[in-house]
């Protein structure tokens, strides 16, 4: 029996502290909390009517012998959410088939008994002769010299006859001479298995499952387990390609632990172990992956769009922010920010570390690096206007920004055309920047499990994204 804010059905563990922490947490559809957006609560308390043929109903329903004080079901046991003009009484999940809890087993203290023994025994032992002794009626002479007692001494004890019980007994003797009784090992079962068996094969049928669970196509998946079994040294019973698919679909998916350790029919522990393991090689391996085209190069692979409006354009800086899981509070997040520079063929060149929420665009273009790679004359695209060009004026780089009526008054002619030629390729800028965010490891939070590894796995997703082929059209 229930009382207070508890639902009061056998088995329910709903209460109104539930939905106040509920309703503290962060909403991502929103981007608010949930007592702020409006998002309906998981359940509601409804408390029990007072009208006499109701609060009968309600108590047999509930099986309740004894009326409690104050009696509360939540609103996953009524049919409409609700009590209705049609089902006012509590129909679902009433809990009535549950077993009852154990009770707890009473442990009774006895006294153990001494076994009596009989009396003429007890009469034949100590008693003391001149010469000897009897013991249980035996005549013992201790007149015994050294070396007797020496040899008895030194004589071993036969061993003791082996005594195994019928219902312990796991091997029959009379089997043991055919071979085809031996138990096989767990070893000899992992040998025989073929690569057929491996959950990879099955996920993976063409280029749209490899898209769906990785990023990148089959093809190029196939050759990134290949490359990456030279640097498998790890414990882990799972195949390569099931150790890189499970830390991709991390990445890509961001499903939880407990979900994707089902689905590869290992331990959540274990996986664990696997996913930041991989990370660490796969950043390894695909750092090459991001370089710093040269000028020629950006300019022979320049899309149409961008020839007749920007032909300097040398890459389009943007920057990001992922929230990231609290190790101690979860329902709080922690908020960081990235810069990538993308190239206008939609390669990603650039990629820095992960910064603090509170870090400015300026601080982080500053202190990321990006500034070694420019050089004097290049013209740099910012599609989301931060305020950088102060720091690129002193690199003799330009900047190229969208036009802000309400900070800097009536727009002029020129700042008028700058801002219709950025609105042309706009769209392929956008298209280049959200193919990052396909991975929801950066566009969800992050879970604590990957936060200690963010810089790497941003590196690893920048990698994902240059090794797909269809980057950057000419056209729409």
């Amino acid at each position: 029996m229930s009382s207070g804010s508890t639902c009061s059905v056998h088995g329910c563990r709903n209460n109104s502290q539930k939905l106040k922490e509920f309703a503290e947490t962060f909403c991502l559809v929103h981007a608010k909390l949930r007592h702020q957006c409006p998002c309906p609560a998981r359940y509601f308390m409804h408390t029990m009517p007072r009208k006499e043929e109701r609060e009968a109903a309600w108590l047999a329903a509930l099986n309740l012998k004894r009326r409690p004080k104050r009696v509360y079901v939540c609103s996953f046991h009524f049919v409409d959410k609700r009590p209705t003009v049609l089902h006012p009484d509590p129909e679902l999940f009433l809990g009535n088939d549950l077993p009852p809890p154990p009770k707890r087993r009473i442990v009774v203290r006895g006294v153990r008994e001494k076994k009596s023994r009989p009396a003429d025994s007890c009469m034949n032992v100590h008693q003391d002769g001149e010469n000897g002794r009897k013991v249980n009626g035996c005549s013992v002479d201790f007149a015994m010299t050294i070396s007797d007692a020496a040899g008895i001494l030194s004589s071993e004890d036969p061993p003791a006859p082996q005594r195994c019980s019928a219902h312990t007994q796991w091997e029959d003797p009379s089997q043991l001479d055919h071979d085809y009784t031996k138990s096989v090992g767990v070893k000899d079962v992992h040998d025989q298995t073929t690569q057929c068996d491996e959950i990879g094969y099955f996920m993976l049928q063409n280029d749209s499952d490899a898209l769906l669970y990785t990023g990148v196509s089959l093809e190029t998946f196939n050759i990134l387990v290949s490359t990456l079994e030279g640097h498998a040294s790890n414990p882990f019973t799972l195949s390569v390609r099931d150790q890189v698919l499970l830390t991709l679909m991390k990445l890509r998916t961001n499903r939880g632990m407990a979900d994707l350790s089902k689905q590869f029919h290992i331990s959540e522990s274990m996986a664990r172990k696997i996913i930041p393991y991989w990370i660490d090689k796969l950043d390894e391996v695909l750092r090459p992956l991001i370089p710093w085209l040269p000028k020629e190069t950006i300019e022979e692979n320049l899309p149409e769009e961008f020839i007749e409006d920007f032909p300097d354009l040398t890459c389009i800086l943007d920057c990001n922010e992922i929230l990231l899981q609290k190790p101690r509070n979860l329902d709080s997040l922690n908020t960081m920010k990235y810069q990538v520079a993308y190239a206008p063929c939609g390669l990603i060149m650039f990629i820095s570390a992960a910064y603090g929420g509170q870090c400015s665009d300026t601080f982080i273009t500053k202190n990321s690096g990006i500034l070694n790679y420019l050089m004097p004359g290049d013209e740099v695209m910012a599609v989301r206007g931060f305020p950088i060009e102060d720091v690129l004026l002193k690199h003799d780089v330009d900047l190229a920004k969208p036009f802000y009526t309400k900070k800097c008054g009536q727009p002029t002619e020129t700042w008028l055309m700058c801002t219709r030629q950025m609105a042309s390729v706009r769209v392929h800028a956008e298209r280049a920047i959200r193919r990052l965010k396909v991975y929801r490891i950066l566009s969800q939070v992050v879970p604590r499990t990957v936060a200690a590894k963010i810089d790497k796995v941003l590196r690893i997703c920048a990698a994902l994204v240059n090794l797909r082929e269809d980057r950057i059209r000419d056209s729409l």
